[in-house]
């Protein structure tokens, strides 16, 4: 698979579909595995396992590499981890089930583990007698 070039806004998965709370990245990049589970059990962690998460991003591009001080040619390298591409806009995580204060905490915390910048955002149609 070719590297690619991302450039331009999310052409899907730009609204909260699921949940009531979500984290919106506004930069692009590539994100691994480790970096979304890692976001994940910070959001889960601090919501004390209470509401329910869903992860609207899934590493699915390979990303391979060759060991060190090998010679060049010799063909393409073994995968070495899995990378989902992020554009602006797209939602990665949405949550529901705990207060508005809990959730935007618990983004607050998981958006820390992510290599860019994000913001938090709220469905249009809440209100906190939802719950």
């Amino acid at each position: 698979m070719q590297k690619g070039r991302m450039k331009g806004n999310t052409k899907r998965g730009a609204e909260i579909a699921f949940g009531s709370f979500g984290i919106k990245a506004t930069q692009e990049c590539w994100m691994t595995g480790r970096q979304i589970e890692a976001a994940r059990q910070a959001i889960t962690r601090y919501m004390k396992r209470e509401g329910q998460l869903w992860i609207r991003v899934f590493p699915d591009k390979p990303v391979t590499k060759k060991p060190a001080e090998v010679r060049m040619g010799k063909g393409k390298g073994a995968p070495e981890y899995f990378v989902a591409r992020i554009s602006p806009g797209r939602i990665l995580f949405e949550s529901d089930g705990v207060p508005l204060a809990v959730a935007k905490e618990a983004m607050r915390l998981g958006a820390q583990k992510l290599p860019i910048l994000t913001k938090f955002v709220v469905r249009p149609d809440y209100s906190e007698d939802n719950l």
